[in-house]
């Protein structure tokens, strides 16, 4: 019973070397081992292009220039990426069961031999298919299976130019279109024809589940909620079915252990060979512990399991998926014309990113599927755009999505370069195959639309669908009454009358044509979203910087580290670029031709813009660019986010960031590259982001408190301080106790330390808010200033004046999982003075403290470090605790400026240029500054591959040398 994934064991060879057909394949001739050319081993899920890369048959396509040494589609001809994929497994069934094979998705069509039979999975790359094998099997349980796959019929030709979507071809199928090239993407040579999402063997009884769909109602203002649940029902049997068909609902209360909240069986009788639709009687809860996004509170889940018995058989069916409960609305805001979205009644102020996909050979994984939605969460965002160009995701990406809080926008796959515009003009009139279009959109939305975080379907990027597939979209997606939006929901009472939920296609998520119409951009379909470049960091700030009231695009730089170059271009590509002085005194930046190929982004605009690395020197070589870089990461992204949120409901209600990585080693527009090492910018995001944070307004020079959850924020006060150079504090400040409303940005004073006398040209700002009762810091932000018309050149001679550092490290080890607590202190002298400048670093705290190995170097721990560390210890076993206390000695006093850790793999002898990195990272923060005297504390976790024994080193601006604290 239940369900077997088919991952392992796949052969692939290409077609034209096959001499014989399928039936001979999957009869008398299969592929024999060893492996005897043409066969390899395949990638399943996967492309042919990652099999081909697997087998090392051709260069890596992501490094350098070597995509250009792959021949392309359009000049190999579509036999060339046709390929047959070949697997065998084991079933063998009992009395009255039945079989299907699923394919959770191909690219784009595909013959399927299964023991001698053939069948024809139909085109689209966005649909599921399932076989009944049932009466195919071989009896002996040994299944031979052979998978003859198409590449899109319409795969196109890359223009020399280049350009978004090649010749747009590839638009007049159902497929991705980023697959021809865009403006941050190289084509992809085999347009992404494979099988390329999950394959499988489900087993059942008489009577198969197919697509629960599941719906929440709520009333008397969230205390009372109703589940709805329909499902299909197939009898696959020879006999009427009579079905005790049951739902059970529980929910997860501690370490393993669930209670059950509901259990309902109904009774069902279906005909021979019958499909029904069964609606259960709705389950009533009582104050449910509700699903919120990220920042808003927590991500209750519950899980929904629904099963099939057949009288006479047993089980014959099982389903199960976690629920939560949550009402997500949005309207048009008439204060600033902008979609406003609310969950559970609260507003929610956007603050998300756009998302391509994981990875342009859609190597696809559920790993790689977590850390991609933690970064996000841990980057403090709450909403997450699956771009039209890319793919309807899959159920994994949800999954993480439900369980860190993040919404998602979903778009179709209609986008405005490939279908109405661009050069070539394209075909205006969207894919080929209308129909078609509809049934892969129809499958998608039954196959996410149980994900609470899931929260509204669009038409399109850039362009709304042809008029007959938007019109059926519409209708197909059209609110149930329970959705629409109220003024009054607590009021509100069930009408018997009214068609369950759950009997609809969707009903519970707004539908919106086109990311630039109802809300978004100008609401009109005009070109209003970006810009795509470097910005002057004050100019966020202004209030004429975008003029509507939600920016679904606005796009900036994204250099990686120096390593992440070294590990994915050759030598010739770590030269910097050329910074060529124009006649109007801009400089252009002049990349090497590999950097060009890799979509780099320049860090200066001629004519709006000056070059923002040079504003700190002129960069030596390739680790000084992209330290500086990274600089100017942290304040682009940072400045952008507080800009937006400076001006929340006043004229913002949100914005999506472009975009928040690469599918590949590009160089532009991403928080993390694609090897999974994070920019500065990520954590200047994390920064801005924050539900309670304090910022400056680079525009006004005004400090602003923000609070975007739904309590009031009182008894607060806000901190300031300036330092300089020599490790001096000329400016200081603490204001008036504060109260700060919900879902509000206020402004308190202004930050004057620019008009005072003898300022110097380049200084820091130390913002902290906290709690005037106990010291409890809500939000600290650090920044790097300059006077008006200056710049960060001093800068330079600031890297020799090293302070020194104490941390001291905790680290507990489970298996190959390191979990480290890091506590760094700037022990450099503090200036004198009588201010209470150091009482809000952390609170003194006793207790459990003393259980650690090295008490007296953890007795700084705020509150809720007290409650994480005994969550971790809990995790990991003492013996494999280690406590550590490394010096840093320094030449000089001052401010300990954009630290920064890293983790490498430990061995006696690298390489020269050799990638020593492990990745992913999760840090709680990263390029962070300490003034004297400050202490933080940084979390850190990572995995560790087999055999390798972690370093984790520490470096900053003027601690270039690298310092091993592990």
């Amino acid at each position: 019973m239940g369900k077997t994934v088919l991952d392992k064991g796949w052969l692939a060879a290409r077609s034209t070397e096959v001499e014989i057909n399928g039936v001979q394949l999957t009869t008398t001739q299969p592929p024999t081992q060893p492996l005897n050319s043409p066969w390899m081993e395949a990638a399943v899920p996967g492309t042919v292009l990652g099999t081909l890369l697997k087998n090392k048959l051709i260069p890596d396509p992501f490094y350098g220039l070597e995509n250009e040494a792959i021949i392309d589609i359009a000049d190999s001809g579509r036999e060339h990426y046709t390929f047959w994929f070949f697997t065998t497994f084991e079933c063998k069934l009992s009395n009255n069961q039945h079989v299907d094979l699923n394919f959770r998705a191909i690219n784009y069509s595909a013959e399927v031999y299964l023991n001698g039979h053939k069948e024809v999975l139909p085109k689209g790359m966005f649909r599921r298919h399932s076989i009944d094998i049932t009466d195919i099997l071989h009896p002996d349980g040994q299944n031979l299976l052979a998978v003859l796959v198409y590449p899109p019929d319409h795969p196109g030709r890359i223009p020399p130019e280049g350009g978004q979507g090649g010749d747009h071809e590839i638009g007049k199928d159902v497929a991705a279109q980023y697959v021809e090239g865009w403006d941050w993407m190289t084509p992809i040579r085999d347009r992404n024809t494979g099988i390329w999402d999950e394959v499988s063997i489900t087993v059942t009884g008489p009577v198969k589940i197919v697509d629960p769909h599941l719906a929440s109602s709520f009333f008397d203002g969230y205390k009372r909620v109703y589940l709805h649940s329909t499902v299909e029902l197939v009898n696959k049997n020879a006999l009427v079915a009579e079905c005790s068909l049951n739902i059970q609902v529980s929910t997860e209360l501690q370490d393993g252990t669930f209670l059950v909240e509901h259990l309902e069986t109904q009774h069902v009788s279906i005909s021979v060979g019958a499909t029904i639709h069964y609606t259960f009687p709705q389950l009533y809860f009582y104050k449910p512990n509700l699903w919120w996004p990220n920042g808003m509170g927590k991500q209750h889940l519950y899980n929904v399991e629904i099963t099939v018995n057949v009288k006479g058989y047993g089980e014959s069916d099982t389903w199960s998926h976690h629920f939560g409960f949550r009402k997500i609305e949005s309207h048009i805001d008439s204060a600033t014309g902008g979609r406003l979205f609310k969950v559970n009644d609260q507003p929610i102020f956007i603050r998300g990113g756009n998302w391509i996909l994981s990875d342009g050979l859609l190597r696809l994984s559920k790993e790689r599927y977590k850390t991609d939605i933690r970064f996000h969460a841990d980057m403090n965002f709450n909403m997450m755009r699956c771009w039209g160009g890319g793919l309807a995701e899959r159920p994994e990406f949800y999954h993480y999505c439900d369980l860190y809080g993040l919404l998602v926008w979903q778009e179709f796959w209609i986008t405005g370069d490939c279908d109405g515009r661009g050069d070539p003009v394209s075909n205006p009139d969207g894919p080929l195959d209308h129909d078609l279009f509809l049934l892969c959109a129809r499958d998608t939305i039954k196959l996410l639309r149980n994900h609470p975080s899931l929260a509204l379907w669009v038409g399109g990027n850039e362009q709304v669908p042809p008029p007959d597939i938007n019109a059926a979209l519409k209708n197909d997606l059209q609110l149930h009454p329970y959705y629409m939006n109220s003024n009054n929901s607590g009021t509100s009472t069930i009408t018997p009358v009214i068609k369950d939920p759950s009997q609809y296609l969707d009903g519970t998520r707004v539908y919106v044509q086109g990311s630039m119409w109802d809300g978004f951009a100008d609401g009109k379909g005009d070109f209003s979203d970006g810009p795509y470049e470097i910005q002057n960091p004050e100019d966020f700030f202004k209030h004429d910087y975008y003029q509507y009231g939600f920016n679904p695009e606005v796009g900036n730089v994204g250099m990686p580290v120096a390593a992440t170059i070294r590990a994915t271009m050759p030598p010739e590509g770590w030269q910097i670029p050329l910074f060529k002085k124009l006649s109007n005194g801009y400089i252009e930046e002049v990349p090497n031709p590999i950097w060009t190929y890799h979509k780099y982004i320049p860090y200066s605009k001629p004519e709006k813009v000056h070059d923002q690395i040079l504003l700190y020197g002129k960069p030596k070589d390739l680790d000084d660019f992209c330290l500086k870089a990274q600089l100017v990461n942290y304040v682009q992204y940072r400045a952008l986010l507080e800009g937006y949120t400076s001006q929340m409901w006043s004229k913002y209600t949100g914005v999506l960031i472009w975009k928040t990585q690469n599918p590949w080693t590009g160089l532009r527009g991403q928080f993390y590259d694609h090897l999974l090492d994070q920019t500065a910018g990520f954590y200047g995001c994390r920064s801005a982001a924050e539900s309670i944070h304090v910022q400056l307004n680079l525009a006004t020079y005004s400090v602003e408190v923000v609070n975007t959850t739904s309590e009031e924020l009182s008894n607060v006060a806000i901190e300031a301080s300036v330092w300089d150079l020599e490790g001096e504090c000329p400016y200081y400040k603490t204001s008036e106790k504060l109260t700060v409303p919900p879902k509000k940005t206020i402004s308190t004073f202004e930050m004057k330390y620019p008009k005072s006398k003898n300022p110097k040209p380049v200084y820091f700002l130390l913002l902290k808010l906290y709690d005037v009762s106990d010291n409890h810091i809500y939000s600290r932000n650090f920044y790097w200033l300059h006077l008006t018309g200056g710049d960060y050149k001093l800068l330079e001679s600031f890297r020799e004046r090293r302070p020194p550092l104490k941390i001291t490290s905790l680290t507990f080890i489970k298996g190959s999982s390191y979990e480290m607590r890091m506590h760094i202190q700037n022990t450099s002298k503090k200036p004198d003075s009588n201010t209470p400048l150091y009482r809000n670093n952390f609170i003194r705290r006793n207790g459990s403290c003393d259980e650690l190995d090295s008490s007296e170097s953890f007795d700084l721990l705020e509150k809720h470090e007290i409650s994480l560390y005994e969550k971790i210890r809990r995790n990991f076993s003492k013996e494999h605790n280690k406590a550590k206390v490394s010096e840093v000695n320094g030449t000089g006093k001052g401010v300990a400026f954009f630290l920064h850790f890293s983790v490498h793999a430990s061995k006696e002898e690298n390489k020269k240029g050799e990638d020593t990195r492990i990745l992913p990272v999760h840090y709680s923060d990263n390029y962070f500054s300490l003034v004297p005297g400050e202490v933080m504390t940084v979390t850190i976790s990572f995995e560790v591959p087999p055999g390798v024994t972690p370093r984790v080193t520490l470096h900053g601006w003027n601690h270039h040398d690298v310092h091993t604290v592990l």
